[in-house]
């Protein structure tokens, strides 16, 4: 048999997938909505516009009550936060008697944190020395504490510069703030702009959706065809095995394309996620990371003997590739051993890959590595299927 005819019959095995899949109403809307409600829930629980920063529910203690006159540092300080806070709407204070009463609202889910005034505070002003803020957190929530703390040690220093800014102007400074801050750090990125959160996250949603359609498809496109007898049919016709397997393999590819490009289209246009690098480069490592997990859930739906267990096992699978594969969180930040996990894992590679072209601009040299292990991937997988799935249809 020649490839022409091979090519001919595999396109047709493809094209009955698709006309299915799209007669399939039910179906064919899961295929659009999936994405979309992916990408909609996760782009407004991780906002790109720093939103989650605004009206924090903060209590006041203020310890210092000995002293009441509109001077004396707590009072100047209280000041200064409130202007502070009128400028930014970081904050939504609301003075509060004692500690306890902080820690019970903390506990009752009325406030995200504190601040407690000492009752030393001015005096240590005063005096030349350090004024000590005490912030409280909430420690059921690590992300909102760490969020509480961050914008409040923020707020606290801003506060502190302009206070001593003030306290060197009698010096006659040029420059009071060099005084202050002898040290101007900048920060200058690989591209241009500040990325966000979700502009770390939307690549690998990207390649997880489209390794989820995949995986998901196939145990449809192979096991339920075995089940209702229609693959038989294609079995005992005249084409070669090879055929099937390119055939079933062309229309996931569609199927996992046609989700990646409707993911890449909502993260640009409704969530402003910039393409740094080549979009010609972004699709060409979609179709890679479909051809690299294809071979994968070939091999599995072939040794399973129905679509149940075959969906099963693809979803044991899954799972922990959404979480060790850095799509979600850093995978420096998982233990060491987590680290190793991810690093056999496609799905980690496919997701760098798209990372590093979408938010840093990089090219293939400097995708190389993750290139060549999705290439060798997909390659050694769709080696061992085509046996594996020869032997499965003669059983």
């Amino acid at each position: 048999m020649g490839a022409k005819t091979l090519l001919s019959h595999s396109f047709r095995i493809a094209s009955k997938d698709l006309t299915e899949l799209f007669r399939n109403r039910l179906g064919l809307v899961l295929l659009v909505v999936m994405p979309l409600f992916m990408m909609v829930m996760v782009g407004f629980i991780y906002p790109s516009n720093g939103s989650t920063l605004n009206n924090l529910p903060i209590g006041l203690v203020n310890e210092d009550s000995s002293y009441n006159n509109s001077t004396i540092p707590s009072q100047t300080f209280i000041m200064g936060l409130q202007a502070f806070n009128a400028q930014t709407n970081m904050l939504k204070l609301s003075n509060v008697s004692t500690v306890d009463d902080i820690k019970d609202m903390v506990q009752r889910g009325e406030l995200n944190g504190g601040i407690i005034i000492p009752s030393n505070f001015s005096e240590s002003i005063m005096t030349g020395q350090q004024g000590i803020l005490i912030i409280v957190s909430d420690q059921s929530n690590p992300q909102v504490s760490a969020t509480v703390q961050a914008a409040l040690s923020a707020v606290f220093d801003q506060m502190g510069t302009q206070l001593a800014i003030q306290n060197v102007q009698p010096l006659n400074a040029t420059n009071p703030l060099a005084i202050v801050k002898p040290y101007n750090v900048q920060t200058q990125g690989i591209v241009t702009g500040t990325p966000s959160y979700f502009d770390f996250i939307a690549p690998g949603i990207i390649a997880m959706t489209v390794m989820m359609s995949v995986m998901t498809g196939l145990p449809v496109a192979i096991s339920q065809e075995k089940e209702i007898g229609t693959m038989d049919g294609m079995m005992v016709a005249p084409i070669n095995r090879l055929s099937i397997i390119l055939g079933k393999t062309m229309g996931q590819v569609a199927r996992g394309l046609i989700q990646g490009v409707i993911i890449l289209v909502l993260a640009v246009g409704l969530f402003g996620v910039t393409i740094h690098g080549n979009i010609l480069l972004v699709f060409g490592l979609l179709l890679l990371g479909i051809f690299s997990f294809v071979g994968l859930g070939i091999v599995i739906t072939s040794f399973t003997k129905d679509q149940e267990t075959a969906q099963m096992l693809m979803m044991t699978l899954m799972f922990p590739m959404m979480f060790l594969s850095g799509v979600f969180f850093p995978i420096q930040q998982m233990p060491w051993f987590m680290q190793s996990i991810s690093k056999v894992l496609p799905l980690t590679y496919a997701a760098d890959s798209l990372r590093k072209v979408m938010v840093l601009g990089a090219g293939i040299p400097q995708i190389a590595t993750e290139l060549s292990v999705l290439i060798v991937f997909g390659v050694v997988m769709i080696a061992i299927a085509v046996p594996v799935f020869k032997r499965a249809m003669t059983r």
